[in-house]
């Protein structure tokens, strides 16, 4: 299941719009940097869906939408769909319980562009 986003044969490919997707990255590193909510370990901005590992600071819900509400919104305004809905409700929020672990689901983040290519 986690792989069919991945294939992109399913849902919006916004993401692949270059604008979009810097605006997505430049949150999710504002969301780190700036902001101080979370510790960014990996992140990938696929056509129609995000990964990231991330090591939160303060609440995954403050989290989810900040990242949200603001991408929603900015991405929205690029693509000419004020007001209108850009990400699911739902997120696949999975918490991490080892570094050996957090070290595989790195190397499956990295290696997701390069798997979806190959298909």
């Amino acid at each position: 299941m986690d792989r069919e986003p991945d294939r992109a044969a399913c849902g919006p490919l916004w993401l692949r719009d270059e604008n979009v997707a810097r605006c997505v990255a430049d949150a999710l590193r504002f969301g780190d940097g700036q902001l101080g909510f979370y510790d960014l370990r990996a992140w990938v901005v696929m056509a129609n869906h995000v990964h990231i590992l991330i090591y939160p600071t303060t609440a995954l819900s403050r989290i989810t939408k900040a990242i949200k509400n603001f991408t929603a919104r900015q991405a929205n305004a690029l693509l000419g769909r004020t007001g209108r809905p850009f990400w699911q409700d739902e997120s696949y929020d999975h918490w991490v319980r080892s570094s050996v672990e957090a070290n595989e689901i790195v190397r499956y983040i990295e290696a997701n562009p390069l798997a979806v290519r190959a298909l």
